[in-house]
């Protein structure tokens, strides 16, 4: 298989390999960056998805029913992706592109390598028990969402400058002009807008997305003797990102509303979220969901497919030396 001499693998990490798909040596936690560049080559197919739904997201209307339930569905994405290229274009999908991609270099590259290491640090080569995963999941997107809030601001004003009235668009030329930008006109402070929402987010991304992954992908391969390959990673990728998309929506609704304020909103992020419900209905809350699962399906998905292609061509290579 391999030119050199293979090396015999203890039975403890034979163990880890089979019920978790690693092959990770005792003393190393794959690459840092390996999280962070499968969720920037994730977030060029999913980006489209992500505009429409803070594009939804922040359309404020009052709704007579609590549950207005053609707001969940994929005619109401569809009609808005419409909307967009006709009135826009279709580069318009893509706004933002340079802000999501150096967010997600940022926060994704904390979030997949801190959750990584402190697995490592907590379990070595053994199978982490649920409640190890939950805390370094925990610890990981607390670290992520607070470093990604900057990019996360303008990622969110550049998606939604088209909706906007003419006198009230932005107009960011670039992520770097709009940080600039909001720092020149409104402040450095603005950059923390949605501080809270967005770490609150990004626990429960890296939570339900990461945790609940390998959840999935060891039920999988222990339970249900599935081999640990592609098909297996799509579908703990898949589930994972379903999960996601649901326990989330909320906070994310609630977070792109406060980052695309002209005027930041002082009331707590629990009145916000009763406010709305009290005038718009408690499907708000989820408004934008099938645009953001279709958008966070692939999006885990392809996270997910790459990270996992790139842990084994790293560990292999580690066990050839």
């Amino acid at each position: 298989m391999y030119s050199s001499a293979p090396v015999v693998a203890s039975p403890v990490i034979r163990t880890a390999e089979r019920r978790i798909g690693t092959t990770a040596p005792a003393n190393s936690p794959p690459p840092f960056w390996y999280g962070g560049f499968a969720s920037c080559v994730a977030s060029l197919v999913s980006h489209p998805f992500d505009l429409t739904k803070v594009r939804i997201q922040t359309i404020v209307r009052k709704q007579h029913n609590a549950w207005n339930w053609h707001l969940f569905g994929p005619a109401n994405m569809v009609r808005t992706m419409r909307m967009i290229v006709q009135t826009e274009g279709w580069h318009a999908l893509y706004n933002g592109l340079d802000a999501s991609l150096l967010r997600q270099g940022t926060y994704s590259t904390i979030r997949f390598g801190l959750y990584d290491y402190f697995k490592w640090l907590a379990a070595g080569n053994d199978k982490p028990t649920f409640r190890q995963l939950l805390a370094c999941s925990t610890s990981a997107g607390i670290l992520g969402g607070a470093v990604g809030n900057p990019f996360d601001v303008v990622n969110v004003r550049m998606q939604n400058d088209g909706q906007l009235p003419p006198e009230q668009q932005r107009r960011y030329k670039n992520v770097i002009d709009g940080m600039y930008r909001i720092c020149k006109e409104e402040g450095p402070r603005v950059l923390l807008r949605g501080l809270g929402p967005s770490t609150q987010r990004a626990v429960l991304i890296t939570v339900s997305q990461m945790t609940s992954y390998d959840e999935f992908k060891m039920m999988l391969i222990n339970r249900l003797a599935w081999h640990n390959g592609l098909m297996t990673h799509f579908s703990a990728s898949l589930l994972a990102g379903l999960v996601a998309t649901t326990v989330c929506s909320p906070l994310d609704v609630v977070k792109t509303r406060i980052m695309n304020a002209h005027h930041p909103d002082r009331k707590h992020l629990v009145n916000i979220v009763l406010h709305m419900i009290k005038t718009e209905g408690l499907g708000s809350l989820f408004r934008g969901w099938v645009p953001a699962f279709i958008r966070l399906g692939p999006h885990t998905t392809v996270t997910f497919l790459v990270l996992e292609k790139l842990k084994e061509h790293h560990f292999a290579q580690m066990q050839q030396q």
